[in-house]
């Protein structure tokens, strides 16, 4: 049989997406699967889009359902950990206060575990992805806003509330910042999230920057990430102005969890890294984003903490799930 048992299933619920995998008890993945969430058709219809993908997940892995010890469960917050519940989560209208946990266990039939998305996300590059060899860890993951994930010594840092280690939502500009979708003002995701990112553009293009951009909004593209990505790959200024700006907040933000924490390494991952390390711009964003570290870090945490792009992608949220499985149901 492919895989060292133990086995664990992780599920990683997004907005979009549900994504799930068996996976053995070393962090490799056995099978996957993933279904559309339909988020809009409320809580009942995620439980059976949850029950779904898991039999696609174990179809594909090859096991029998009794072989699976722990279901991992990853979900966006906001959301009471310990209890099992979503409390209001934005990414799932219709789902607010609501026992996912319980329910998910009920309709697989096997013991589950709860974990914030991101949370399970640096769980999964901690165990099996590119942090596997550290004992403590930040992963950030930049998408359409900033998560975050802290990992010291197998412990995942949820915090009494759970809302432990929400650090896209640490405050980089006091004086006149930028306001946030969760209604603060002068938040690293205000200025890094894919949102803002967009956000910033259209004001600099409105404000008259030159820009190729402008031409291709009017000829009807819709401005994303990946577009001012493209026009920065072409050598447009503006775009690589901000997306470099967008690398030395990241820093700032990095800096005050290496002075909080001072961990062994700090991870990017996320839709939004420009290609990470497989592209010069993704390579230059890192840089950009060290290059700040440097400037503002004690020089010994600079000096030996490891900054550098995630391995797992879209795997470290289900590998994760399954990983915080294992540590529920060893």
């Amino acid at each position: 049989m492919a895989g060292k048992p133990p086995f664990y299933a992780g599920i990683d619920v997004g907005g979009t997406n549900i994504k799930a995998g068996i996976v053995d008890c070393v962090g490799n993945p056995l099978g996957k699967a993933s279904v559309p969430t339909d988020a809009v058709k409320g809580p009942d219809q995620g439980i059976a889009s949850i029950k779904r993908v898991f039999e696609l997940a174990l179809q594909d892995s090859g096991l029998k359902k009794d072989e699976i010890r722990g279901v991992g469960l990853a979900t966006p917050g906001t959301m009471d950990i310990p209890n099992g519940m979503l409390l209001m989560p934005p990414n799932l209208p219709g789902w607010n206060y609501f026992p996912v946990r319980q329910r998910t266990e009920d309709a697989i039939g096997i013991q589950t575990v709860l974990q914030n998305d991101a949370n399970a996300a640096a769980y999964g590059e901690f165990w099996a992805g590119a942090a596997k060899e550290a004992e403590s860890l930040v992963f950030w993951t930049l998408g359409t806003g900033i998560g975050c994930g802290i990992i010291i010594g197998d412990l995942i840092i949820e915090g009494r509330h759970s809302h432990g280690a929400e650090c896209g939502h640490i405050i980089v500009q006091m004086d006149s910042g930028r306001l946030c979708g969760t209604g603060q003002y002068g938040t690293l995701e205000a200025y890094c999230g894919a949102k803002a990112l967009v956000k910033r553009c259209q004001e600099a293009i409105d404000a008259g920057r030159a820009s190729v951009l402008s031409a291709w909004i009017s000829e009807g593209q819709e401005l994303t990430p990946l577009l001012i990505a493209t026009a920065a790959e072409r050598g447009d200024q503006l775009a690589d102005d901000l997306i470099m700006e967008t690398a030395r907040y990241m820093g700032v933000g990095t800096v005050t969890l290496m002075h909080t924490i001072d961990p062994d390494m700090v991870v990017f991952g996320g839709a939004m890294t420009f290609g990470a390390e497989t592209t010069e711009l993704g390579r230059r964003f890192l840089q950009e984003i060290k290059d700040e570290v440097k400037k503002r870090a004690f020089p010994i945490p600079y000096a030996k903490t490891i900054l550098k792009y995630a391995s797992l992608h879209n795997d470290a949220g289900f590998i994760g799930a399954a990983g915080c499985a294992k540590l529920k149901f060893k």
